[in-house]
């Protein structure tokens, strides 16, 4: 599958994840959702990984992949936590997500530039300016 096509398919992962976060935050404790939301995660996670196995494919794994890895689930869990704060207080999803998720777009781009030494061409970094236009524009009007 092109890498397009599941690029695609993540961000309508991204945008379930964000909408059923900003539906059950209603409903439950930032702490319970943030859980349950994991728990989920981790089970589809586990299932996955049990396919590869049964299917006898090789499973890389390193101590600095693990440690990685790790980290990054340290950073979902904050930002599931965060994400259901940031809806229990009544902002709007259609302002709340757009700021998260292009915050992070930003953010992760910054990082690839100042730690990975990326580069960016001249459109990608107009983008970049337009995010933060974007994100800008939105918390002003909320």
């Amino acid at each position: 599958m092109p890498w397009l096509v599941l690029a695609l398919l993540t961000a309508l992962s991204l945008a379930f994840y964000n909408f059923f976060i900003k539906l059950a935050s209603s409903h439950v404790q930032a702490a319970v959702g943030a859980v349950v939301l994991q728990l989920v995660a981790a089970a589809l996670g586990a299932a996955w990984l049990l396919k590869l196995k049964l299917q006898g494919q090789q499973l890389t794994v390193t101590g600095t992949g693990l440690g990685l890895a790790a980290l990054a689930g340290l950073g979902v869990g904050l930002a599931e936590i965060l994400t259901f704060v940031v809806f229990s207080r009544g902002v709007p999803s259609s302002v709340g997500t757009p700021v998260i998720v292009g915050g992070s777009v930003l953010l992760t781009a910054v990082l690839g530039l100042l730690v990975l030494r990326e580069s960016l061409s001249g459109p990608q970094v107009l983008g970049l300016l337009l995010i933060v236009v974007g994100i800008a524009l939105l918390a002003r009007g909320h």
